[in-house]
């Protein structure tokens, strides 16, 4: 079973940043997908950032404010979150992929507001 636990999100003005941290159980060279994912009130989650075999990808609004990025030193996997936004306000999601099998973490509330 694999675990995931979300950290760093919180309260910030409209303009700021903030970096998110996953740790994740085991080793991050097993997983074949991380990323992060996010939810609206009341809408599904949507992808925001992950990487691949293939690369990196981002969700076109989040596109040169955010940053996905590993430490395999530590076992975790990154957000940071630059000129953030109020539309950016959400649950912040950490997701990874072994064969078959994805798993989320259970979220870190992102609230942008001034």
């Amino acid at each position: 079973q694999v675990q995931l636990v979300e950290s760093g999100g919180g309260l910030v003005q409209p303009g700021g940043s903030l970096r998110l941290s996953c740790a994740v159980s085991g080793s991050i060279f097993s997983f074949s997908t991380m990323g992060w994912y996010r939810q609206f009130p009341g809408k599904g989650r949507e992808l925001v950032a992950r990487i691949t075999s293939a690369g990196t990808e981002y969700e076109d609004s989040v596109k040169g404010r955010f940053t996905i990025s590993t430490d395999s030193a530590k076992d975790t996997i990154d957000l940071q979150m630059n000129s953030l936004k109020p539309e950016d306000t959400a649950v912040y999601y950490c997701y990874v992929q072994i064969l078959r099998s994805g798993y989320y973490g259970k979220g870190t509330p992102v609230t942008v507001s001034s």
